[in-house]
């Protein structure tokens, strides 16, 4: 087993300033699917890390994040996920194939 969760982690965050700040450190934990919506394969440690510095950057009386733990990252976690429309893991863009 290899100690990593699968995380979702959605946030709303009232200003733009900041809001670039914690996209930018999102970027350092995890995968965008959405806008404002990251996949984290993360350790213990690693959400702890996670959340320290996204508690460092948000307005706790102004901003929102939720994190959604989805279990051990074991192969099964794709079934729990259920997807609508345009498929996750592949967008098209401005005739460019992007991987999300």
């Amino acid at each position: 087993m290899s100690g990593l969760n699968y995380f979702v982690v959605s946030y709303d965050i009232r200003e733009q300033k900041r809001l670039c700040r914690v996209h930018r450190a999102m970027k350092g934990f995890g995968e965008p699917v959405h806008y404002s919506v990251f996949r984290c394969d993360l350790t213990q440690r690693g959400k702890v890390e996670m959340v320290a510095a996204l508690t460092d950057l948000i307005a706790a009386d102004e901003d929102r994040i939720m994190i959604i733990d989805l279990g051990p990252v074991d192969g099964r976690v794709e079934e729990r996920i259920e997807f609508l429309g345009v498929h996750a893991a592949k967008r098209e863009q401005e005739g460019k194939i992007i991987i999300v």
